[in-house]
C-alpha cells in the first residue's frame, strides 16, 4: 500500500473526469424536454430556488425558440446560473419541488434546461445587460467567489464602479477550486467570470489576500463601501492521535490540488478513508476512487437517514464504488515510520433525543480498526475566526453577524454568503451577494 500517482492511464483519468451530467446533445431535444413542463402559476419550482428564477417563464422561452430571453430570464435573478446549474442540489430544491414528483414522475430537468441556455449566452458572448453611466460612488469586494460575484454585476449595473481583491489567482471561489472536477471545469468557471466582467465596471485584483496585502480599515477610507465574500476555508480538526501523520490530508486541499494541477500528478492512497458525508465528503471519496484508489471507505458518525449529503450524490458515490460505515467516529490514526498504516475507530448509537428532537451519537466503547494508507478529513469548514476578530467586525466564533441587506455593525461594511451563514450552497451566496448589494445600494443613496 502506498500514496502515489499515475495509478490511471490518461485515457481512463479523462473518463472518469468527463461531465457526469452532460448536456442537451442537440436544441431538439431540449425543446422536447421544456414542452413538458405545466408551467405552473405560483410555481413550487421558482418558490425553492434561492435566487427566484422565474423557472415556468425561462422553460416556456426555451420552447418557444426564445433562448436568449431565456438566458436573460436565468441570468437577472442568478448571474452565475450556468455554473449553479452543474452543482446545485437541484434534487431537494427546484427539481425536487415539481409536481411531476407528486404524479410519481420524473421531474422536469431545470438544471439541464438552465445549462442549455446559459451556456448558449456565455459561449457566444451575448450582451444581455447594460451598465447605467458611472455615478461616481467606489465599492471594494473582498473576494471573487460566487457572493462577491453576484454583488459586483449588481452594483456595476446600476453604474457603481467595482473592485474586486481576490487571494487566488483565478476568480469563481468555491466553484473554481473547491468542486468536484467532474460537476464544472476550471475552464468553464473562468468563462463565467469573464462574461461577468464583461458587463464594464468591475476589476480584479489577484494575488490580494484580506489581512496581508490589503487591510479592511484602509478600504473603507478610499471606499464608500466595502462588502466581505471571503467564505470558510479552514478544515476541521479531528483531534485525534495521529492526525500529522504522512497520508493524512483535508478535502479542501485535496480538491485544490485536483482543481490547479494535471490529474496525473494528483497522488492518492491505495485504501482511503474519508472522514464525514457532506458534499465535500462525497466530492473527495468519488475523485479518489476515479484518480484509481483501490478502496474508499466513507465513515460518518450518525446514520444514513441523518446524511448531510442528498441520495443523488450518495448514489454516485456507491456508483463509483465507495464503501460506507455508519455509527462510526475516528479515534486514532496509527502509523509506521511517519505514514499512515491503519485508522482505529469507535462504534456509536444513537442517544435519546434533545429538545430539537435529534440524537446526538454517543461512543459504545467498542472500537473496530481498517488498514489504511490515506485519511481524507472532510469534517466540515470553519470560519476565519482570527482574520475575521482582527478587523473588529461583530461575529460568533468567526461567523460575521450580519442584516438581512448585509450590514455589519461597522459603518459601511458589508458581508455575505459563507462567511455569514457558516458554508451553504453556492446559490445562497449568490443571493446574499444580491441582498448585500441592494443594502449598498441603499446606503450610498444616504
Amino acid at each position: 500500500m502506498s500514496i502515489q500517482n499515475n495509478r490511471l492511464s490518461p485515457e481512463e483519468l479523462k473518463e472518469n473526469f468527463s461531465d457526469v451530467h452532460p448536456p442537451f446533445e442537440h436544441a431538439e431535444g431540449a425543446v422536447i424536454e421544456a414542452n413538458r413542463c405545466l408551467y405552473c402559476y405560483d410555481a413550487p419550482c421558482t418558490k425553492l430556488c434561492p435566487t427566484s428564477i422565474n423557472v415556468p417563464q425561462f422553460i416556456k422561452q426555451i420552447a418557444s425558440g426564445n433562448l436568449k430571453g431565456s438566458a436573460h430570464t436565468i441570468l437577472s435573478s442568478n448571474i452565475l446560473g450556468g455554473g449553479c446549474s452543474k452543482v446545485c442540489p437541484v434534487e431537494k430544491l427546484c427539481e425536487g419541488a415539481c409536481v411531476f414528483n407528486l404524479l410519481e414522475d420524473t421531474p422536469i430537468s431545470i438544471a439541464k434546461l438552465q445549462r442549455f441556455a446559459v451556456e448558449k449566452a456565455i459561449s457566444e458572448k451575448w450582451k444581455l445587460f447594460t451598465r447605467k453611466p458611472s455615478n461616481g460612488k467606489k465599492v471594494a469586494i473582498i473576494g471573487a467567489g460566487p457572493a462577491g460575484l453576484s454583488c459586483a454585476h449588481k452594483l456595476s449595473a446600476e453604474g457603481v464602479d467595482v473592485t474586486i481583491f481576490e487571494k487566488e489567482e483565478k476568480g469563481g471561489g468555491l466553484m473554481t477550486y473547491g468542486v468536484a472536477a467532474y460537476k464544472v471545469t476550471p475552464q468553464f468557471c473562468e468563462e463565467e467570470v469573464d462574461y461577468i466582467l464583461s458587463l464594464g465596471g468591475i476589476s480584479i485584483e489577484y494575488g490580494k489576500e484580506l489581512g496581508k496585502d490589503v487591510q479592511l480599515a484602509d478600504l473603507q477610507k478610499k471606499y464608500d463601501a466595502v462588502f466581505l465574500g471571503i467564505g470558510v476555508g479552514i478544515a476541521r480538526s479531528l483531534d485525534i492521535p495521529g492526525e500529522n501523520l504522512d497520508g493524512v490530508v483535508d478535502a479542501i486541499s485535496f480538491i485544490y490540488e485536483l482543481r490547479t494541477h494535471d490529474y496525473s500528478r494528483i497522488a492518492v492512497g491505495d485504501k482511503v478513508a474519508v472522514i464525514g458525508m457532506g458534499m465535500t465528503a462525497i466530492d473527495a471519496a468519488t475523485q479518489s476512487k476515479r484518480l484509481g484508489a483501490h478502496e474508499v471507505t466513507m465513515i460518518y458518525r450518525r446514520t444514513e437517514h441523518e446524511k448531510p449529503c442528498t441520495d443523488v450524490e450518495l448514489d454516485l458515490a456507491k456508483l463509483d464504488g465507495c464503501s460506507f460505515v455508519w455509527l462510526a467516529s475516528p479515534k486514532e490514526i496509527l502509523g509506521e515510520n511517519g505514514k499512515v498504516k491503519k485508522l482505529v475507530c469507535s462504534k456509536m448509537k444513537l442517544g435519546t433525543p434533545d429538545a430539537s428532537g435529534r440524537r446526538a451519537p454517543v461512543d459504545t466503547g467498542e472500537t473496530f480498526t481498517l488498514e489504511v494508507d490515506m485519511v481524507i478529513k472532510a469534517a466540515g469548514q470553519i470560519p476565519f475566526e482570527g482574520l475575521v476578530n482582527a478587523t473588529g467586525i461583530e461575529n460568533k466564533t468567526g461567523k460575521i453577524i450580519a442584516d438581512k441587506k448585509g450590514l455589519t455593525n461597522l459603518k459601511g461594511v458589508f458581508a455575505g454568503g459563507d462567511a455569514v451563514n457558516g458554508g451553504k450552497e453556492v446559490v445562497d451566496a449568490v443571493q446574499a451577494g444580491k441582498d448585500a448589494a441592494e443594502g449598498i445600494l441603499l446606503y450610498l443613496k444616504k
